[in-house]
């Protein structure tokens, strides 16, 4: 603001007027940057020894374009960059306050990339989707149309149809009444944001987590604290229940995304324990449980869980495909019937016939030759795109742990070597991954990143590594700043 007083007692030009300028300037250079505030009318008029009628019709001319926000009690506020020349409309400037707490794209951008031919994507955590059982899933489609055509094409319950919830409650275990169906996994995430936590409740994470966690907690109005997930140190965890006593801990514990380990079940039952100590629920995301490559995993939360205390989150995404929109929670009934009156708001019901088929797979048994297909499929991918690296990447260049199970290999970068300029140089050579930086809710991650080894075919495993090698130099180029 300092400079915008010496600017303004320099000219001779109408006061509204060049107020208005001065104030759209520095908004515009980033002098102002978004969420800072103005000084109050009354203090910015004395300064400026103009009236204080002059100084509320600039910051009400502000407001109108969309760059400021007033609050009774609270101030004005820059919200807002000026529009483009020629723009009808300063639309940026209404955007709820709400949705302006993340603008992080990363999701958008992954899934872009995905159907973006013109590249080789190491990026989506996609299955090995050319595996998937199309001719049983045809099957399963026509029978419910030949059968029932009319329950496909109802509405239907929000909490989702019985044959589903049924069979997912047969396969794991939980009461039906403790299922309820999701339009995938992310909307979950959201529904739970949602329901459980107000703006300024502290959440703890997975330290790197997944990125739609974080963005859907972060809108939620979450303050995040991470977890160090790869030390599993739960006496860091108990640490942070003490200092923050939060709503609630979020965590991937198996084939976690984006680092691929596994906790042991010794860190299991430390968890659940600290989490009925000090009475805090957690959301188990356990969307690549049943993608293990020979053994498998220790048992989940939920089932070591004896206080009722896990919110267990689930999806067909994963393990057959992102195009289907399918995921579940299992939870106590209690929170299952508030999540399904938020999920009617935003979506009244999952689609029926997805819903049909896929427990139909599930009764014919279809569903578990297909997990014991792509599981024998991953584990081979995940072979030769390691022995890729190995073959191309500059010796050191990348350094990982071999998964034993999901869909990732988490990389390590050299000092000095930036997953952020790596980044630019692979999408200019067409392929793509996921930086570091986004599974991380503090500024951390941009000397590793997360490459993708089931979505891409083994035809194209070697060439998408030769092309990420090829963005290193010869030798072991520094890339960063």
């Amino acid at each position: 603001m300092l400079s915008i007083e010496r600017q303004f007692v320099r000219t001779h030009r109408p006061l509204y007027g060049h107020l208005v300028s001065l104030l759209e300037t520095a908004i515009a250079s980033g002098e102002l940057p978004s969420g800072s505030r103005l000084p109050p009318e009354r203090t910015l008029a004395e300064r400026l020894s103009i009236s204080r009628t002059t100084v509320v019709s600039a910051y009400r001319e502000l407001e109108a374009r969309g760059l400021l926000r007033g609050y009774v009690g609270r101030g004005t506020f820059v919200c807002a960059a000026p529009e483009p020349e020629g723009t009808p409309f300063a639309w940026r400037g209404k955007i709820a306050a709400a949705a302006l707490r993340t603008s992080d794209s990363t999701l958008r951008d992954i899934v872009r990339h995905s159907s973006d031919a013109r590249l080789l994507s190491l990026a989506a955590g996609e299955p090995a989707i050319d595996k998937f059982p199309n001719e049983a899933f045809l099957e399963a489609v026509n029978h419910v149309l030949r059968t029932d055509p009319s329950s496909a094409w109802r509405h239907g319950p929000t909490e989702g149809q019985p044959a589903l919830r049924e069979a997912i409650a047969d396969r794991y275990g939980v009461p039906s009444d403790s299922v309820l169906i999701l339009s995938g996994a992310q909307q979950g995430l959201d529904l739970l944001a949602r329901c459980l936590i107000d703006p300024g409740d502290a959440v703890i994470i997975d330290r790197p987590g997944y990125l739609g966690a974080i963005q859907s907690f972060r809108a939620a109005g979450a303050k995040l604290t991470g977890w160090d997930i790869l030390r599993g140190d739960t006496d860091e965890l108990e640490d942070l229940l003490v200092r923050y006593r939060p709503k609630l801990i979020y965590t991937n514990p198996t084939f976690h995304n984006p680092t691929g380990t596994t906790l042991p079940v010794r860190v299991r039952r430390e968890v659940l324990s600290l989490a009925q100590r000090y009475r805090v629920p957690i959301v188990e995301d356990a969307t690549y449980r049943d993608l293990f490559f020979s053994e498998p995993p220790p048992p989940s939360l939920r089932e070591l869980d004896d206080a009722n205390i896990v919110i267990y989150l689930n999806s067909f995404s994963k393990v057959m495909a992102p195009g289907l929109r399918l995921g579940w929670i299992a939870a106590a009934p209690s929170i299952v019937d508030q999540i399904a009156i938020i999920k009617q708001r935003l979506d009244p019901h999952t689609p029926n016939l997805v819903q049909f088929a896929v427990a139909r797979l599930m009764g014919q048994g279809a569903f578990d030759g297909h997990l014991a297909t792509i599981r024998a499929e991953h584990a081979k991918r995940c072979t030769q795109m390691i022995a890729a690296i190995q073959r191309y990447v500059p010796a050191g260049a990348l350094r990982f742990a071999r998964p034993a199970g999901g869909l990732y290999l988490w990389c390590r970068l050299p000092t000095g070597v930036s997953a952020s300029a790596l980044y630019d140089r692979a999408l200019a050579a067409g392929v793509a991954f996921v930086q570091g930086s986004a599974f991380y809710a503090d500024p951390a991650g941009d000397s590793e990143l997360r490459l993708c080894f089931s979505g891409v075919l083994p035809s194209a495993i070697d060439e998408s590594i030769r092309k990420l090698a090829g963005c290193f130099g010869s030798s072991r180029v520094v890339l960063s700043a």
